[in-house]
């Protein structure tokens, strides 16, 4: 399974981004997909998953604020971003599952 991310960038505080990430192969309707965030010197975090019957869970730190859905028939999972921040500000990356990751994609918001 190999993942692209696409959909990151440069947006002042308050606006909005839609991150997509397109899975390889068949299996993409049965796995739990996740958005992660990471910056530099710091782990990983989860920012948002969910499940193949679109059971969704986010961080407390973007609850009322970003949206995770999924569409099967394209093999992509979204992440909609809206009144972002500037502590938004990190490289975002999808998960397949537990194992694979996508190359990941830059999200800065200015204030």
């Amino acid at each position: 399974v190999q993942l692209q991310a696409s959909g990151g960038g440069l947006v002042q505080a308050g606006g909005s981004l839609r991150l997509s990430c397109v899975a390889s192969g068949t299996l993409f309707k049965f796995v739990t997909m996740g958005w992660y965030r990471q910056t530099p010197g710091k782990e990983r975090e989860l920012v948002a998953s969910i499940t193949k019957d679109e059971y969704t869970t986010y961080a407390d730190s973007v609850k009322g604020r970003f949206t995770i859905s999924r569409d099967n028939a394209k093999n992509t999972v979204y992440l909609q971003m809206n009144s972002l921040k500037p502590e938004d500000t990190a490289r975002y990356y999808c998960r397949y599952s537990a194992t694979i990751w996508g190359q990941g994609t830059q999200v800065t918001v200015s204030s």
